[in-house]
């Protein structure tokens, strides 16, 4: 088995149409389809069902499918890996966030990090689904997410819990009060981001279960900025972490629940079992004082 086996198996994967997938790949569809069977034959199993309308993946090749994204992320980052070696001496470090989290002190870490000149540092907007698999392909150094993932290959610690707020259009008669979870389920709820899931529209959705609530989902939004805008335009209210409402917009109130112990965890990812690098070290002690005053009100 070659890469390019996986990567033809990986482009069918996506288009699950063989001359879609063979147009991609700037090659003939008799020889993919050959290439996919003797792929097949190889692991012993087939990888997609075929139907009259195209192309659907097995149990097996879902599986196979994920692993080999995995493989081919890696290979692709130890070879830009390599080329940037050969450019520069440049340390590099990556760090992935949600949006959520870059209202707070996260530009803090990242202006004490641009203060080392030999360092090229890149971030990344991802959920924490998608910070693991960065993590574990090589692509960031450390996640900043909302949800703990199991994984082997990847470490997370709790930094500390966040409120939740509710943010609601301005003039909304809950504006000024701190409202209860059954108030706000009365209204419609904008939830985000829609995907790729889990994230935290399934910690909201979660939330109100938990206290034996329902809701009405108006709208699902990619983005936080949009789902504060479609808040904004009156069709509905949304639960957003506590740092967002350093977020001033017009037409958007922010209240505090009073309902106890609704939080959202701030949570670090890093690879398992790794020796921390010199950037690493400077990092972690760079988040540990923010960490600290947050912890002890000193919020920034």
């Amino acid at each position: 088995m070659e890469l390019r086996h996986l990567r033809y198996f990986c482009v069918v994967a996506e288009e699950l149409n063989l001359t879609r997938a063979a147009e991609r790949l700037h090659m003939a569809q008799p020889p993919l389809t050959r290439q996919v069977k003797h792929l097949e034959t190889h692991l012993g199993t087939p990888l997609f069902q075929r139907h009259s309308r195209g192309l659907v993946l097995t149990q097996a090749g879902q599986f196979f499918y994920e692993h080999a994204l995995q493989i081919l992320e890696k290979v692709d980052v130890v070879v830009t890996s390599t080329r940037h070696m050969a450019r520069s001496q440049h340390q590099s470090f990556g760090i992935g966030f949600v949006p959520s989290v870059f209202y707070g002190q996260l530009p803090l870490l990242v202006r004490g990090l641009r203060q080392k000149d030999d360092l090229e540092l890149t971030l990344s907007e991802l959920i924490t689904v998608q910070q693991v698999q960065a993590l574990k392909a090589g692509r960031i150094d450390m996640g900043f997410g909302r949800l703990l993932i199991d994984d082997p290959e990847v470490e997370q610690e709790i930094l500390f819990e966040e409120p939740m707020m509710a943010a609601l259009p301005a003039g909304h008669p809950l504006g000024d009060t701190r409202p209860t979870l059954a108030q706000l389920a009365v209204d419609p709820l904008i939830l985000f981001p829609a995907k790729p899931r889990r994230s935290l529209a399934d910690m909201v959705l979660g939330l109100f279960r938990r206290h034996g609530l329902k809701v009405q989902v108006a709208q699902e939004a990619n983005e936080l900025q949009t789902a504060l805008g479609l808040v904004i335009s009156g069709l509905g209210i949304t639960l957003v972490p506590e740092q967002v409402s350093r977020l001033k917009r017009d037409g958007i109130v922010y209240a505090y629940l009073a309902d106890s112990g609704i939080t959202t965890p701030i949570i670090c990812s890093r690879r398992k079992g790794e020796a921390p690098s010199e950037i690493m070290l400077a990092a972690n002690k760079i988040l540990d004082v923010l960490v600290e005053n947050r912890r002890s009100g000193r919020y920034p």
